[in-house]
């Protein structure tokens, strides 16, 4: 065999055993939050001086490069602007050879394929490791609010209305409307689903259905990539005459104790104002007193006096 064909062998062997090593994949963050790409290899000890370390995304012309490592060092001279300052390796796990990177803010533009590449130069420069990593991005929705009829009892066979709303997440839910008196599935009237500038998505959903005795409805909002499930329930609220009653009860009773309390107040004046005449008249009395007393005495001055 010639020593070309046999140089081309080998480095075809070498691409072979790297797309056979190719590892993938799925990595879930939450907006707004900060992923680890996970990127490890764990068969010999590395030098750093001697390896390559590449970030890139493969689903994507227009930026190549996520980050760089070269002889150890970052490197940003090919960096895709909208990574910059936004990435970082995890220097102290470099040399045994953790080189996952973490991806801060996580925003809806980071959802893609990306491909970690380590190369290591040695008499010539192969690569020992790569891996895929898929970025799927997630966002909680809010708890639904749930809102139906009130209703009377005799309203039954009636079309009613019933509406739910939730936001703030991603991706695209699913919207369910259950039946609870027999877990069976309502298909909606309506289903709007509203995107908003950061990326997330809003939820309103209504169901019309026939009135009957006992309604008990649920409706769920399911995030399938965080697998979240939130629901809001709905039961029958009658106005009987049984719930009137009580209610003519309820205020009777808080009529007779308002009435207690006003003639205890009652009471308790009428007691203040009578101490504070009593009071009063003593503090009279005892001035009468102190005047009849110096009365007489000043009269019989007069009477001794000299002429």
């Amino acid at each position: 065999m010639e020593p070309r064909s046999y140089g081309f062998l080998l480095l075809l062997l070498h691409v072979l055993r790297a797309v056979i090593a190719l590892e993938e994949k799925i990595i879930i963050s939450k907006l707004g939050d900060n992923a680890t790409l996970s990127c490890i290899y764990r068969e010999r000890e590395l030098h750093l001086k001697n390896l390559r370390v590449y970030w890139q995304i493969t689903d994507q012309e227009e930026c190549s490069v996520v980050h760089a490592l070269i002889s150890g060092q970052d490197n940003e001279s090919e960096q895709c602007i909208h990574f910059k300052n936004r990435t970082q390796l995890f220097w102290d796990r470099l040399e045994k050879g953790d080189f996952s990177l973490l991806l801060l803010n996580v925003s809806q533009s980071d959802k893609h394929k990306y491909k970690c590449v380590v190369l290591q130069k040695t008499e010539y420069t192969r690569v020992i490791h790569q891996t895929e990593v898929v970025l799927s991005l997630a966002a909680s929705y809010s708890q639904p609010v749930l809102s139906g009829p009130m209703r009377n009892s005799d309203s039954t066979g009636e079309e009613v209305t019933f509406s739910c709303r939730s936001g703030n997440g991603y991706p695209r839910p699913n919207v369910y409307w259950i039946n609870k008196t027999d877990n069976s599935h309502l298909p909606p009237s309506e289903l709007e689903i509203t995107p908003h500038d950061d990326g997330t998505y809003s939820v309103f959903s209504t169901l019309k259905v026939k009135a009957t005795s006992n309604m008990q409805i649920e409706c769920s909002v399911e995030n399938k990539i965080l697998q979240e499930n939130l629901s809001a329930n709905y039961t029958e609220q009658k106005q009987s005459n049984d719930f009137s009653t009580e209610s003519h009860k309820n205020l009777e009773k808080n009529g007779r104790g308002a009435q207690a309390a006003g003639i205890v107040s009652i009471v308790i004046l009428m007691g203040v104002l009578a101490v504070l005449t009593c009071w009063l008249w003593k503090r009279r009395s005892s001035k009468l007193v102190s005047y009849t007393d110096v009365q007489p005495n000043e009269d019989k001055g007069e009477i001794n006096s000299p002429v």
